[in-house]
């Protein structure tokens, strides 16, 4: 089977201590792809424009993603620009274009539509919505999101929770959209929308997962050297349901989320 991502697909800047690169390839549903990849098929579904050149698909075709979805129009690709300071658990947007992004209006083949898994990267509430509507498969549904949506649109937000299976958020993230301080009654919360299990990112202390049978904790691996933590939690989503889809037969057990959270 594959699972198929909806998402952004981006060109980042980015500047932290220990060096800077330029116009690098970024995006939401592409760091989960690429990190999916190593589990599974992958179908992005995202827009570009006309600065996407073939260079840049050949990173997601390598790892056999397959790019059917990715659409392609006049314009500029999205861009965004940030820095980051010794704490790279923030980071300092300098410079954000939407460009062709600002008018995306994801469509799934019949091929995506038929997919194993689909999960809902970080776009309009209301997008996710009609993805998920038009999505058939019938396999396990996930869902992130940011800040940006839980202030300014925050029930379409939970109109689109309440339709998927997995919802992973950050920390803060879980406890600005359920107005519960403390992260294990928040997570329990979100659960009460309708998910199955909640996904909380810690970010460098790992994360944990909130489900039927209780909640456990994972470490995160300790590095010694960081240098750029710019989609850290797309690319533990991709690990996390390209595993699931990988390796779960379709019974999401205890130990197939441990290992897949791992």
């Amino acid at each position: 089977m594959s699972v198929v991502v909806v998402g952004s697909v981006a060109f980042d800047s980015v500047a932290t201590p220990f060096g800077e690169r330029e116009r690098m390839l970024g995006g939401s549903a592409t760091h989960f792809s690429l990190a999916a990849s190593f589990f599974t098929r992958v179908r992005v579904v995202g827009i570009v424009g006309e600065d996407f050149g073939e260079e840049e698909t050949e990173v997601l075709t390598r790892r056999g993603i397959d790019t059917e979805d990715l659409e392609r129009v006049a314009g500029s690709t999205f861009f965004w620009r940030g820095r980051y300071g010794f704490d790279l658990n923030t980071a300092q947007t300098l410079d954000t274009q939407l460009n062709v992004f600002a008018g995306f209006e994801p469509k799934l083949s019949e091929g995506s539509k038929a997919a194993g898994a689909l999960f809902l990267g970080n776009i309009q509430p209301a997008l996710q919505s009609a993805v998920r509507a038009e999505y058939g498969g019938g396999g396990l549904v996930g869902l992130d999101s940011m800040n940006l949506w839980i202030d300014t649109q925050r029930d379409a937000l939970v109109d689109a929770i309440r339709t998927v299976d997995a919802v992973l958020l950050n920390d803060a993230e879980v406890r600005s959209l359920t107005g519960e301080p403390n992260t294990v009654r928040a997570a329990r919360k979100l659960r009460e929308l309708g998910p199955r299990f909640v996904v909380v990112k810690r970010g460098e202390y790992g994360a944990a997962l909130f489900g039927e049978e209780g909640f456990f904790g994972m470490p995160g691996y300790p590095l010694e050297t960081v240098v750029d933590p710019t989609g850290a939690g797309d690319s533990f989503a991709g690990g996390f349901f390209g595993y699931l889809e990988g390796h779960s037969d379709g019974e999401l057990s205890q130990a197939v989320l441990r290992r897949a959270t791992a």
